[in-house]
Parts: C-alpha cells; sequence; structure tokens
C-alpha cells in the first residue's frame, strides 16, 4: 500500500462513534488509504466549531447541526454536508428514581412505551404547577440535536408545553447522569451509554426511547464542510467506503464483546464495559427490575442503508421551524435537501440505487 492520507475526526464519547472507532481500530480507513486520527471532545459545541475553522477535517456529528451551520443558525456557522449516516437510535429519556416513583403512581407503563409515561409525566407537571412547584428541569445535549426534539416532540404530544411547563438545559453527554444524581436534572435525553450509567448507578429510570418516538431515525451523521468535501472528494469517498465497512462490522453481534471491549477503554468512552453492552447487544435494563430485548435500539448498517435521505433533513428543519430556532423558506428547504443528499455517498460506494424514501411515522398520542 502507499502513503496513508491523513484525516483527523472529532468525536464526543458516545456508543455511536462506533462506526469512526472500528474504522480505525479494527483497519477499515487505513484498507481505503486513510490514515484515520480521532480526537476526543467534551461537548458538541466544541466539534462544531473545530470543525468549522478546520482544526478537524470531519467529525462524528449531530444531525441537525450541519443544517444548523450552513442556515447560520449557530455561531461559527459554515456551509456543511452529512454525507452519510452512522448510526440509528441509541437514544433514550430517563428520570430521576424519585420522579419516576411519581410517574409510577400515574400509571406509567414499565416497558417504555411513550404514550403511557407521556400521560404519566404530564399529570405529575399538572399537579406541580397547580400547586406552585418548581418546574421539572430536563438536560439534552444541544438545541439542535434529535435529542432536543424527541424530548420536546415527547412532551408536547402529551399536552406539555417545553417552553413554559418545563425547563431545558443543556449539558455534555458524559455529564448526564452524575447531574441528576446531584439533583441538577430531574431528566434528560442522551445517548448510550449514560441513560444506563444511571440505571446502573441507582439514580436513574428509563422511562422511552428514540426508536419508540420516531421508529429508525439517524442520530449521528459524519459531518463536513462543503469546502473540504469540494477540495478532498477522493479522500472523503475513501473516508466513507472505509466506514460503510466498519459500520456492517459494528452491525453483527459476533463482534459486540471486542467492540466493547475497545469502546470502553481510555481513548474512547473510558467507562466500564458493563455500561457498553446492553444497547450494543438490545439488551436494553430500564431499571432495577425491568429489562427489555431491543435489538433495533441502536443500529449500524454499511451500504445503502447508511445513505442519507432528505426526508430526514426536512423533518429535523420542520423541528427547528416548530419550536421557533428557524423562519421557514424554500431556499432554507432546498438547502436542507442539499445537505442530506444521498449523492455522494452514493457514489462512493457505486451504488446504483437506493431504496425508496419512506415517509416519516412518529410516535403520536393523537393516533393511538
Amino acid at each position: 500500500m502507499g502513503q496513508l492520507t491523513p484525516v483527523i475526526a472529532g468525536f464526543i464519547p458516545l456508543l455511536d462513534s462506533a462506526v469512526l472507532v472500528a474504522a480505525k481500530e479494527i483497519g477499515f480507513a487505513e484498507e481505503e488509504g486513510i490514515a484515520l486520527k480521532l480526537v476526543r471532545e467534551t461537548s458538541w459545541a466544541n466539534i462544531r466549531d473545530r470543525v468549522a475553522v478546520g482544526h478537524f477535517d470531519v467529525a462524528h456529528m449531530l444531525a441537525p447541526m450541519p443544517i444548523a451551520a450552513t442556515l447560520n443558525l449557530t455561531s461559527l456557522a459554515v456551509p456543511m454536508l452529512a454525507p452519510m449516516v452512522l448510526g440509528l437510535g441509541g437514544n433514550a429519556i430517563t428520570v430521576s428514581t424519585a420522579l419516576w416513583q411519581n410517574m409510577l403512581d400515574e400509571g406509567a407503563d414499565r416497558n417504555g412505551d411513550p404514550a403511557s409515561t407521556g400521560t404519566a409525566i404530564a399529570n405529575v407537571v399538572a399537579a406541580r404547577l397547580k400547586t406552585g412547584g418548581s418546574p421539572l428541569r430536563f438536560g439534552v445535549v444541544h438545541p439542535f440535536s434529535g435529542h432536543a426534539y424527541e424530548l420536546r416532540h415527547w412532551l408536547a404530544a402529551a399536552e406539555i408545553d417545553p417552553d413554559k411547563d418545563v425547563e431545558i438545559t443543556v449539558l455534555p453527554p458524559q455529564l448526564m447522569a452524575d447531574a441528576l444524581a446531584a439533583r441538577q436534572l430531574d431528566g434528560y435525553c442522551v445517548g448510550e451509554p449514560w441513560n444506563t450509567a444511571a440505571v446502573a448507578a441507582g439514580t436513574g429510570r428509563i422511562v422511552t426511547y428514540k426508536q419508540a418516538i420516531w421508529p429508525d431515525s439517524p442520530e449521528k451523521v459524519l459531518g463536513v464542510t462543503r469546502k473540504w468535501a469540494q477540495a478532498s472528494p477522493d479522500v472523503l469517498a475513501a473516508l466513507m467506503r472505509g466506514m460503510s465497512k466498519a459500520a456492517d462490522w459494528c452491525a453483527d453481534l459476533k463482534n459486540v464483546d471486542r467492540l466493547t471491549g475497545i469502546l470502553s477503554g481510555p481513548d474512547y468512552l473510558a467507562c466500564d464495559p458493563d455500561l457498553c453492552s446492553p444497547a450494543l447487544s438490545g439488551n436494553m435494563r430500564f431499571g432495577a427490575t425491568t429489562s427489555k430485548t431491543l435489538p433495533d435500539f441502536l443500529s449500524f448498517s454499511g451500504g445503502p442503508a447508511a445513505a442519507p435521505s432528505p426526508a430526514q433533513g426536512k423533518w429535523f428543519y420542520e423541528q427547528m421551524v416548530r419550536w421557533h430556532q428557524a423562519t421557514f423558506s424554500a431556499a432554507a428547504e432546498a438547502e436542507v435537501v442539499r445537505i442530506f443528499s444521498p449523492a455522494t455517498y452514493q457514489a462512493a460506494l457505486n451504488i446504483d440505487r437506493l431504496p425508496s424514501e419512506k415517509s416519516i411515522r412518529l410516535f403520536d398520542m393523537v393516533s393511538l
């Protein structure tokens, strides 16, 4: 093999960084001529900023973030692309054990049904507001994130106003469980393993999860500036070919133990391996006495399944408009379609055709 081309990628310590990690550690990037260097970051704002200023060539990125950056909705905004989906699902909503007991008293389903748990927390919120109690405080990882929109959708479906009836604050993913234990939060929406961390500590209880709210929805994408993508098209294509192979490797259950060992190591998540295995194996523990087999709780796939979809991008943009982060325009929507176009990925992997776009189907109490 000739000289490798260096690519620097930023990531946040989450299980859905697995595709980038496996591409490096198992050698898939090197097979494609890429010397992949991974740099762990502490917050999504840092990821966005370091991509924008060129410290990172590419990054493990929240799926809505390239949209927010391109539409100039966030600081250090630059035009970006999301040429590859890194994983589906993987998030959950966790509450304190005290709040969970209040929800149980209101009939909350123990197995994560979003309608039942939504009704229960709506009753708790109403009672607190009626008696003059302080509003519940929830954490999300970034205002422009699937976590923020999933939490808001779940609350709004239960007729809770996320902007008036509760407080929503931003924290890095790896601090969520500690903030819950310190009673600085009543609940949060985050990716794994930071829900399992609270369950294992006995301080939190998973009440619902991304797959129940928006089935098979993208969580993280490969984020890249258009400038870098246009300057290095062959490098980007080679990287995505390696990452596609890495995604298929991550999806194979035979590799769960090895993947768990790598991800839990000091260079990546730096956590107890037991926190990683539930989501990677699909055997989720919601609380002290409740477990549930969810093979698609967090899923990886290369090939056609990793291609981004304009429909996915449009849904994120619709949420930005819904929650007053953006004003709708046809020109902005056209940009969103470009950001989530599958064309770059499709060309890199020489995929003749992709599956037809499916309509977005979300949990909705009205339809239950």
